[in-house]
């Protein structure tokens, strides 16, 4: 995947590969040491069931390496995104 400025990231809509419109990214959480992304901080559009995902407040984290693409839109495999 090429490389993208988090700035570019921010408020983008996340999307799953089936068309399911997920929500709008609103935080990155970042591992210190090597600088990967490790969880998009995604806050929810009202009608996404949540109830499979991992949650901070109103907020659901989803893995960054179940992104398969970045354009228009965010795109992530949701069996890749789902908690455990």
């Amino acid at each position: 995947m090429p490389k993208e400025f988090a700035r570019n990231l921010f408020n983008k809509q996340v999307m799953a590969t089936d068309g399911t419109e997920i929500g709008i990214l609103s935080n990155i959480i970042i591992e210190i040491k090597g600088g990967n992304i490790i969880d998009m901080v995604v806050a929810p559009n009202v009608n996404f069931d949540t109830s499979r995902y991992r949650k901070a407040d109103n907020f659901i984290l989803i893995p960054f390496d179940s992104v398969s693409a970045i354009k228009d839109y965010i795109i992530i495999d949701k069996m890749k995104a789902k908690a455990n």
